[in-house]
């Protein structure tokens, strides 16, 4: 695992991890995507149309949502785990807290 991290740590040292950088990209059209919704309602849209864009900005959310969780898990939280002790409950916990907040 050490030698993973030193790695990316190499790699990545000199600009953002790949994961952000796609989270980025994500975000940025949801961004647009939201100021579209902005126009669709001052446009008086039909209603409907509004609430389909709605829910796909809240899926493109949950995508990103995805991406980041699986990079703390596949870093943060293993490495808590394998470190064992109270820092092992600690990020479990804090991982049930988010996740009890989604809609699941």
């Amino acid at each position: 695992m050490l030698e993973v991290e030193e790695k990316e740590a190499a790699v990545y040292e000199h600009g953002p991890h790949p994961v952000n950088e796609k989270a980025l990209r994500r975000l940025k059209n949801i961004e647009g995507q939201v100021r579209g919704l902005q126009r669709m309602v001052t446009e008086e849209k039909y209603c409907v149309d509004i609430l389909t864009q709605i829910s796909a900005v809240r899926a493109a959310l949950n995508s990103v949502g995805m991406v980041i969780l699986k990079r703390h898990i596949e870093t943060c939280v293993s490495e808590a785990i394998e470190a064992g002790g109270a820092e092992r409950l600690q990020i479990i916990d804090e991982l049930m807290g988010v996740l009890s907040k989604e809609e699941l």
